[in-house]
């Protein structure tokens, strides 16, 4: 997309987006002789006007940066690498899977989408296609890894046609464990991810009362009216005693509930112990703040409370997440019959929002195909990440034989690291699409280089109802490719090419070459291999606007023309307060054990809690390697509290060893007066694997929390996730 030529000779500008993380935020590129050379906000962007991270900001050292891999690699006997071409790589790859299938079944493949696979458009329908299309369930993303509970939570309460109030005109938000000024993601309903500063400044300025719960006083409980520092892994504790106050002096809409809900009177018995007093002894927040918080909720017209990751990935994230639901249907905090839907989508299909339920549906259980492991099932879509380890490891009828890793980076984000290290050695075939040596590329059979956004089309389908208003951008590749590439889409084609499957994207079979066609009788033929724009018209068939008209544009746009006014209901379902299992386990919680000092004992051996944190600088594992980001730390500090480092007679800089129900690790502190006495944050997606640092270098590479996880000692029933913050360890100096 050419906008405007440089006054520099040969230099042009194109605008496009981001895609190193979710937010997708609208940039301006200049480019010479192929290549990027710099990168800017779009300040012509109607949604962004400028706005950029650093992350974003390195897109043209990533292009060309030592440290990227360009040609495929094979591993040879030895253990070195040697480089070939895709066709041949593909070519083994496929001969290699079919000798599988053949021998131990088609549920033996699996595949691991990463965090990145997201951004990459077309990469997680035409993946499930090719699952679709051998007949393997054995198929696993990051969602299960931090928010599964997001999905649980709604399947067993139902949904409210007409959507949730969105942040813009919101005169109260309640915002649980999400610091979007620095991780730039939010759910719906949150601080807008797009240019957040200034969605936040501007709300505040126009009134907005904010509530956040959170561990620290992070950048964004600085800005809130009530930060409420609740005890890691207390949120349901807290949020079941804001529903109390909210049912015992009746703040809530009593006209919504008796007309769409149920489980009223059933949740004011199940939360009635959860008084003021038992959330100040147990979550450590003071009992009239918790009065306060939901009297201020309660009386407010028009917001949403919403979580990010960090207490999804708490003890209990299925509770907390229903609890979110229960405080915005209590309030009814919906778009109503008449009301205007702020961004009904642009990529998404026509159709009319109404003001009635969608009922609760089956997501999980002995329906569903069954994992061997723990009990557990395939889960919203897709089975549990937290037993795939453990799949790979154990032996028998349907174990998992090849893994192909896309935009993933497993050694780092898998609980327990070290069962991870056994799990890629047993696989039979580990293939890795990324752009470097990650920890866990390295274990790999093959690794396929990745493009690079630039390089690529894409267009936000992921987040299409995300923004606030009906916004679009499709992003065309920009750049020439830096070397023998290959798309995440591109791979599962080419390996579907050449095992004879056909790959349905739901708009349609996605086309394969005339030879395909001519041996199979099968899929559609064609005289070439389909673009991404093809296959992107496929993923996003029934659009509102047809995607050949989006792509014509020049950078992001907003449809003012696409409207949508919530209509009368007819559905007679109901939104479920109390649905099968949360009565009993709120109770649960309730009756656990506690200390003399409100701390349950089962956590009671251990020094400290530790919670997760995102870093500006970085996302996840992704750009550790560049300079820019070097000289902002090239470590996650173990952050605690001053007053914690004098007991261990430390400072900030010296090291510690931090020891959890998984393992332990070496890290370096950092004193922070804004966390708790007796709470530790570190940084998710740094560090390495044993095999290779066992955290020596750790003031160069920082430190892998995943190792201090176990998958085993502690994990939710219906979707296996591991307890991956507010893990109670023990710390020590060295």
């Amino acid at each position: 997309m050419k906008t405007k030529t440089s006054q520099a000779p040969g230099v042009e500008t194109k605008k496009t987006y981001c895609r190193i993380c979710h937010n997708y935020c609208a940039m301006e590129v200049d480019v010479l002789d192929g290549k990027p050379i710099a990168v800017r906000g779009d300040t012509s962007d109607p949604v962004y006007g400028g706005y950029t991270c650093i992350k974003g900001r390195q897109l043209p050292n990533a292009y060309d940066h030592e440290s990227r891999i360009t040609q495929p690699l094979k591993k040879l006997a030895d253990g070195s690498w040697q480089e070939i071409s895709s066709a041949q790589a593909l070519d083994e790859i496929a001969d290699k899977v079919k000798e599988i299938i053949v021998a131990d079944g088609a549920r033996s493949i699996a595949t691991y989408c990463g965090t990145y696979s997201f951004q990459e458009s077309a990469a997680l329908a035409v993946s499930r296609a090719f699952h679709d299309g051998i007949g393997s369930p054995s198929y696993y993303t990051s969602v299960s890894i931090d928010q599964p509970a997001k999905g649980i939570a709604l399947s067993r309460f139902g949904v409210w046609a007409g959507g949730p109030h969105s942040f813009e005109g919101a005169d109260v938000a309640l915002i649980v464990g999400c610091n979007t000024l620095i991780s730039h993601f939010a759910p719906y309903g949150g601080i807008p991810p797009f240019s957040p500063r200034k969605a936040l400044n501007r709300g505040l300025k126009n009134g907005i009362k904010m509530i956040v719960i959170d561990p620290r006083k992070t950048e964004v409980a600085r800005k809130a009216h009530i930060h409420l520092q609740v005890r890691p892994g207390e949120d349901p504790t807290l949020l079941c005693g804001i529903v109390k106050v909210i049912l015992d002096e009746n703040l809530y809409d009593a006209a919504f509930c008796e007309q769409f809900v149920d489980g009223v009177e059933e949740l004011r018995e199940v939360v009635k112990d959860f008084t003021p007093e038992y959330v100040e002894l147990r979550a450590g927040v003071p009992a009239e703040l918790v009065v306060e918080a939901a009297r201020v909720w309660a009386n407010g017209k028009q917001g949403t409370a919403t979580a990010g990751t960090g207490p999804n990935m708490a003890p209990r994230g299925n509770i907390m997440e229903h609890l979110l639901h229960v405080l915005n249907t209590l309030c009814g905090r919906f778009n109503k019959e008449g009301d205007k839907v702020p961004n009904p989508g642009v990529l998404s299909p026509t159709g009319n929002r109404k003001a009635e339920v969608i009922a609760p549906w089956a997501a999980f259980g002995k329906d569903f195909p069954q994992s061997r492991i723990r009990g557990l099932s395939e889960c919203c879509g897709e089975m549990p990440t937290a037993a795939l380890n453990d799949e790979i490891l154990e032996p028998g009828e349907g174990q998992v034989k090849v893994l192909f890793n896309i935009g993933g980076n497993p050694m780092v984000a898998f609980p327990n690291q070290h069962k991870t290290v056994r799990a890629m050695k047993a696989l039979e075939l580990l293939v890795c699409i990324d752009v470097k040596m990650s920890a866990t590329a390295v274990m790999a059979d093959y690794i396929l280089p990745g493009k690079i956004c630039l390089e690529r089309d894409d267009a936000p389908v992921m987040a299409d109802t995300w923004f606030d208003v009906p916004y679009t951008h499709y992003a065309e590749a920009i750049v020439e490719p830096n070397g023998d590439l290959i798309e995440e889409w591109e791979f599962y084609w080419e390996i579907a090419h050449r095992l004879g499957i056909e790959l349905n994207l739901g708009g349609g079979i996605l086309p394969m070459d005339a030879a395909f066609g001519v041996a199979t009788g099968g899929t559609i033929p064609t005289d070439h291999k389909p673009t991404k724009f093809e296959v992107l018209e496929l993923v996003t068939t029934g659009t509102k606007v047809p995607l050949q008209e989006i792509r014509a544009k020049k950078g992001g746009f907003v449809y003012e023309s696409i409207e949508c006014i919530v209509e009368k209901g007819d559905s007679t379902a109901r939104l479920q307060l109390t649905p099968s299992g949360i009565e009993s386990d709120i109770r649960e919680i309730r009756e656990e054990k506690l200390s003399t000092t409100g701390i349950p004992e089962k956590d009671g051996t251990y020094t400290h809690l530790l919670t997760s944190r995102r870093l500006n600088h970085v996302y996840n594992s992704s750009g550790q390697q560049f300079e820019a980001v070097k000289e902002k730390g090239t470590t996650n500090h173990a952050h605690m509290h001053p007053d914690d480092l004098l007991k261990l007679a430390l400072v900030s800089g010296d090291l510690v060893q931090i020891r959890g129900p998984g393992g332990r690790v070496t890290a370096v502190t950092k004193a922070e007066t804004s966390i708790q006495q007796g709470v530790c944050s570190l940084a998710h997606g740094w560090g390495f694997h044993p095999d290779y640092d066992d955290n020596e270098n750790v003031r160069e590479i920082g430190a892998s929390s995943n190792r201090l996880i176990s998958d085993e000692a502690e994990y939710d029933p219906i979707s296996g996730m591991a307890r991956q913050s507010a893990i109670p360890v023990t710390i020590t100096a060295l």
